[in-house]
């Protein structure tokens, strides 16, 4: 098996902020951009996202809302479950940054990889279709970074 370069892209899908209030963040966006008012969606439960944090299994939760915006998505969260890296960013900096995303392939040997350089995975769970990671790159990078993998149907 060969070594883990890079994280196998170079391609920012999403960015994603931490926002106190998303009804009213989502109409500040879609005004200001000129784009329809998305959706606002809520993240599932433990029983069906099996997220952890910091190793431990949480009831992380989240309202989000999606605005395409070319190649990259921005992606509204507003935390509504705790413990969660995004409630950790919200309290620790307010709104704002949270971090990059980047679809990819083989989560575990990307985290591994990340973790050799120094990363923290911090969150993990599963959405319909697939899961995401959170490694915190904040000493070496300045930000946390965001593993998609979407699974083949």
């Amino acid at each position: 098996m060969s070594e883990q370069t890079g994280i196998g892209t170079n391609l920012i899908c999403q960015v994603g902020l931490v926002v106190k209030d998303i009804e009213k963040s989502a109409a500040a966006y879609s005004d200001v951009f000129g784009l329809p008012k998305p959706t606002v969606s809520v993240t599932d439960g433990y029983e069906k996202a099996h997220t952890t944090y910091r190793g431990q299994p949480s009831e992380a939760r989240a309202k989000l809302a999606f605005f395409d915006m070319g190649q990259v998505q921005v992606e509204l969260i507003e935390p509504i479950g705790e413990p969660s890296t995004w409630k950790e960013a919200l309290d620790e900096k307010g709104e704002g940054f949270h971090h990059l995303a980047f679809f990819v392939k083989g989560t575990d040997q990307v985290v591994a990889y990340l973790e050799g350089k120094g990363g923290v995975l911090v969150q993990q769970g599963h959405y319909t279709g697939g899961m995401y990671s959170y490694v915190d790159m904040t000493p070496q990078l300045g930000l946390v970074l965001e593993l998609l993998e979407n699974f083949a149907e």
